[in-house]
């Protein structure tokens, strides 16, 4: 039963690292990476959906997307996207594909994508937190209806600190890495 528990918790925290994890690979570090606007939701025949489904996004250079519609139709729609993000890129098109040019990043603009990050690495760490909390009220209602001894919730509460804590460096580590990524020259 405390198995359960704790392999619940463990997965959902796993889960929790890896949306930090694909939360960041959106921000932009003045490399350009298709996954910036991947995920870009587009009005398509009054429908939102994301971007790589109606384009093929590629990156040339390292300063450079090109994005390029299955449907021309969708250009203009596609272009309305990027432009009312919170990207700050303004798309060039040529009537068939659109490309966005990566500006190099201003020392100021990094520092405010590092607090960011800093921001979304501690919301990981309220998810990590909230899901510790959920799996202590369960062990503890397991212990209530007698189904496990005190002895055995003792044990759960340092397999679950130690289950928490080995998460919360992964989301540290992560939010390093994409610290370093940005702050790069």
């Amino acid at each position: 039963m405390i198995e359960e528990f704790l392999n619940d918790a463990e997965t959902r925290m796993k889960k929790s690292v890896e949306a930090l994890r694909e939360e960041l690979v959106t921000l932009r570090t003045g490399r350009a990476s298709p996954a910036l606007v991947e995920h870009l939701m587009v009005n398509y025949y009054g429908v939102p959906t994301p971007l790589i489904q109606i384009a093929g996004i590629t990156a040339p250079e390292p300063r450079l997307l090109v994005i390029q519609p299955w449907d021309l139709s969708a250009l203009k729609e596609i272009e309305r996207a990027i432009l009312t993000s919170d990207l700050g890129l303004t798309p060039t098109t040529d009537g068939r594909v659109i490309r966005l040019a990566i500006p190099y990043l201003t020392e100021e603009r990094r520092r405010e994508l590092v607090k960011r990050v800093r921001q979304r690495v501690e919301a990981c760490k309220v998810a990590l937190r909230n899901i510790r909390r959920d799996t202590l009220e369960d062990l503890e209602e397991a212990k209530k209806e007698k189904l496990i001894s005190e002895d055995d919730l003792y044990r759960a509460k340092d397999d679950l600190q130690e289950l928490t804590e080995k998460y919360y460096e992964a989301a540290e580590k992560v939010g390093e890495a994409k610290e370093k990524e940005i702050m790069e020259v």
